[in-house]
């Protein structure tokens, strides 16, 4: 059974597509308007193993905020359409990862009922705006985008930065955690099924 989705959502504000297989391995082929969350995605895809297409149009001359925002709620949308009823999966997931000086653990539990905890990021971070040429990805949107996930999701999510003191560190070290937590929850369970895991184990 194919664990894909495509889900397209227009606003007044962005228009995005979001294409998802859940069993691939980590291709991804993004934009969004905004280098640095590319940058992330990217490393979501590469991280989790989910082929990830995405592309994203929206008013990035105000700024990155409904951008970024409208991608994250599309991701989870099809995120929980590619599950489907979710039969045979491991349901839960934990990783810690360090990027030099940052740490950050995820737990991700894919169980139909949505809800985020986001702690630990220094006071500063909200304020951060990295990225290079272009639009800027402010520091205070990453809780946004786990929150908005785990929302269209149906994940119950917590992450926690352990430890960090480059805005970028903390911020791509929080994707890569995500993305190795939601690896291990969605793969299938040879317990359950009887059929060998598609995913490898953490």
């Amino acid at each position: 059974m194919s664990r894909t989705a495509r889900i397209e959502r227009s606003t007044k504000e962005s228009q995005v597509v979001v294409e998802v297989d859940l069993d691939g391995t980590g291709r991804s082929d993004v934009s969004t308007g905004v280098g640095f969350y590319d940058h992330m995605l990217d490393a979501f895809a590469r991280h989790s193993l989910v082929d990830l297409v995405v592309r994203t149009t929206g008013d990035t001359h105000i700024d990155a905020h409904h951008s970024v925002e409208d991608t994250a709620i599309v991701l989870g949308q099809a995120l929980r359409e590619a599950l489907g009823d979710k039969s045979g999966i491991r349901r839960f997931g934990d990783a810690t990862v360090p990027l030099d000086e940052a740490l950050v653990q995820a737990v991700v539990d894919v169980s139909g009922r949505p809800y985020c905890v986001h702690t630990g990021e220094p006071d500063g971070q909200v304020y951060a705006a990295i990225g290079g040429s272009g639009v800027p990805y402010m520091g205070s949107l990453t809780q946004h985008v786990f929150e908005s996930i785990a929302q269209h999701g149906h994940f119950g999510l917590h992450v926690r930065v352990l430890a960090g003191r480059d805005p970028h560190h903390i911020v791509e070290t929080q994707f890569k955690a995500f993305a190795r937590a939601l690896r291990d929850a969605v793969a299938i369970d040879p317990r359950e099924t009887g059929v060998p895991s598609t995913k490898g184990s953490l």
